[in-house]
């Protein structure tokens, strides 16, 4: 073989493997990372907003249940929570829900060294 053309040849592979290799890559993809139970507290707490503008405060409810349920720390969870249940005439349920996202705000709150005014 002419050492031109074995050149051209080992080129030729080279790019053929190389080809090879990207393709069979590509099933491979770095997945992304799992959202926190934070993200996906946050995720259902928007959905729950949204379901609250819309007028569907029983879907609202659960939202935010499933929110509280992922991130329990979370006074804005409660907050949408009890606002939905008073929407839906669940006034105890409601006062419930107001009174623990206080005690969680002012737990936050404390623990920041913010003192209430």
């Amino acid at each position: 073989m002419p050492r031109g053309r074995r050149g051209r040849t080992l080129a030729a592979l080279a790019r053929v493997a190389l080809i090879a290799a990207a393709l069979t890559s590509c099933g491979r993809s770095a997945r992304a990372p799992e959202p926190s139970n934070a993200e996906r507290a946050r995720t259902y707490l928007e959905s729950g907003n949204d379901a609250y503008r819309a007028g569907d405060f029983a879907l609202a409810a659960r939202r935010y249940a499933a929110a509280s349920a992922l991130d329990p720390d979370e006074p804005a969870c409660y907050v949408g929570l009890g606002m939905a249940l008073g929407r839906l005439h669940r006034s105890e349920e409601a006062r419930a829900a107001f009174a623990y996202a206080r005690r969680l705000a002012a737990r936050r709150d404390s623990a920041r060294g913010l003192t209430p005014k």
